[in-house]
């Protein structure tokens, strides 16, 4: 399990530039059975993800696909979670 922290950088302002193809990039993650959160890191710092279901390389691959990234438009930052205790909502994170 991964959390992904994509901060703004000082290419902040291009964001609109590529907001279409970022929105696609979260769309595949979602499709793709990856992405479980897509949020916004406060105070508008940038954005943060839940994902499973790859492996390090895997998320390090499709991180730098995202138009966000490759533009340098934010930095990421690849947490890396091995799940032990979860409630019992969240059981199937456990693998």
């Amino acid at each position: 399990m991964f959390i992904v922290l994509l901060t703004f950088s000082g290419n902040k302002d291009q964001a609109s530039q590529f907001m279409e193809g970022h929105k696609e990039w979260i769309k595949r993650g979602f499709d793709d059975g990856v992405f479980l959160l897509v949020g916004s890191l406060q105070p508008n710092l940038g954005g943060g993800i839940v994902a499973h279901n790859t492996s390090l390389s895997g998320i390090q691959s499709r991180v730098n696909d995202d138009p966000f990234v490759a533009e340098n438009v934010v930095s990421a930052e690849i947490l890396e979670i091995t799940p032990s205790i979860t409630d019992e909502r969240l059981k199937f994170l456990l693998g």
